[in-house]
C-alpha cells in the first residue's frame, strides 16, 4: 500500500469536487469508486448529485458541476452541444463494453423460432407478449428522460413496428423486476437491455434470455461474438458504447492530478455486473454502495494505489 501522506500535502487539500451521477443506479458503483479515489487524493467529495443526462451535460459545460463518470458514447453524442465548449470526455471506465439491444426469454425464442424484432409483426408471436389484449406485444423500454427512449421510438417507427410493439416507459428497475417475476412464472418477456446492468446478471444471456437481432443494422451496430445472440456477428441495432468520465475543462486545468486519475482508472465489466446483482438482491442503500466500492478497492489495492501514486505525481 502506498505510504500515507500528510493531509496538507495532498493535491486535493482544502478543495471540493462537485460530482454528479446518473439517474440509473447501475452506474452508482462506478461513481462511488471514483469518489473514493478523489477523497484519497484529499478532495472533499459529497455524495454525488443524481442528475438526468441533459441537466448534467449543461451543468458540467457551464462549470456548475465538475464531473461524472457515467457518460455513454456515442449514445450521449446528442448532448455534445450542451457541454463540448466547457467540458471534455476523458479516460474510460469501460471501453467498448456497453452493449444495448433487445432480449426475450430463451424458452419462447426456441419454441417459436424468434430471432429478429421483425418477428413481432406476426400475430401469433406478438400475442404471446400481449397481456392486456390490445394487440401489441409489451416491451420494457426506457423512461422518457433517457435518450434510449427516443431511439427506441425512432426505431419502432423506422421498422414499422409501432402497431405491433408497445414500449413500457415506467421506471426501468421496477418494470424489469416485474419482467423477472413473469419469467420465473414461465411467461414470455421482451425488453430493452444494456450492459453493464443487473438484468443480464439475473437473466443470463444464452441461458435464460437471448439477444434478438434487428430488421436493419449497420457496421457500427453489428457486434461479433455477443454471448446469447441469435446471430454472429449480432445485428444489435445499437453501437457498442464506451463508458467515460466527462469533466469541466477549467476544473481539469486547475487539478492536473484529477486529469491523470481519470485517464488511468477503469473498472472491469464483470465486477460491475457482480455489484449490480448485489444491488438487485437488496443491497441498494447508499451505505451498501459505499461498502461495495471499499471492498472492491481493497480487493484491487495494488492497482488502486498505482492510480493514486500517478495522480499525486502529476501534482508535484
Amino acid at each position: 500500500m502506498i505510504a500515507s501522506a500528510m493531509a496538507h500535502d495532498l493535491p486535493g487539500a482544502d478543495k471540493t469536487v462537485r460530482m454528479a451521477r446518473a439517474t440509473w443506479d447501475t452506474g452508482w458503483f462506478q461513481a462511488e469508486i471514483y469518489r473514493q479515489a478523489l477523497r484519497k487524493l484529499g478532495y472533499e467529495v459529497a455524495t454525488p448529485a443524481t442528475l438526468d443526462n441533459l441537466a448534467f451535460y449543461q451543468a458540467v459545460g457551464q462549470g456548475d458541476i465538475d464531473l461524472w463518470v457515467n457518460g455513454w458514447f456515442p449514445l450521449h453524442d446528442s448532448y455534445a452541444e450542451a457541454f463540448e465548449e466547457g467540458a471534455e470526455m476523458i479516460g474510460y471506465v469501460a471501453r467498448n463494453g456497453a452493449l444495448q439491444g433487445y432480449m426475450i426469454d430463451r424458452k419462447t425464442a426456441d419454441e417459436h423460432g424468434i430471432t429478429n424484432l421483425a418477428d413481432f409483426k406476426k400475430d401469433k408471436i406478438k400475442a404471446l407478449f400481449d397481456s392486456d389484449g390490445n394487440g401489441k406485444a409489451e416491451m420494457v423500454a426506457c423512461p422518457p428522460i433517457w435518450r434510449c427512449e427516443q431511439i427506441i421510438a425512432e426505431q419502432l417507427d423506422k421498422w414499422e413496428l409501432r402497431d405491433h410493439i408497445e414500449p413500457i416507459k415506467d421506471d426501468y428497475s421496477a418494470a424489469m423486476a416485474e419482467a423477472v417475476r413473469k419469467y420465473k412464472d414461465g411467461k414470455p418477456i421482451l425488453f430493452y437491455a444494456w450492459t453493464p446492468n443487473w438484468t443480464v446478471g439475473v437473466l443470463k444471456p444464452g441461458k435464460d434470455v437471448v439477444w434478438i437481432e434487428t430488421p436493419e443494422s449497420s457496421e457500427a451496430a453489428t457486434v461479433a461474438d455477443v454471448e446469447g445472440c441469435a446471430g454472429n456477428p449480432c445485428e444489435m441495432g445499437w453501437e457498442a458504447n464506451d463508458i467515460r468520465p466527462v469533466a469541466n475543462k477549467k476544473f481539469l486545468e486547475e487539478n492536473p492530478s484529477v486529469r491523470v486519475l481519470l485517464e488511468n482508472m477503469s473498472i472491469p465489466l464483470a465486477d460491475i455486473f457482480a455489484q449490480n446483482a448485489k444491488m438487485n438482491a437488496g443491497e441498494d442503500k447508499q451505505e451498501d454502495i459505499e461498502r461495495h466500492a471499499s471492498e472492491w478497492i481493497k480487493a484491487n489495492q495494488d492497482v488502486f494505489d498505482g492510480w493514486i501514486k500517478s495522480a499525486m505525481d502529476a501534482a508535484s
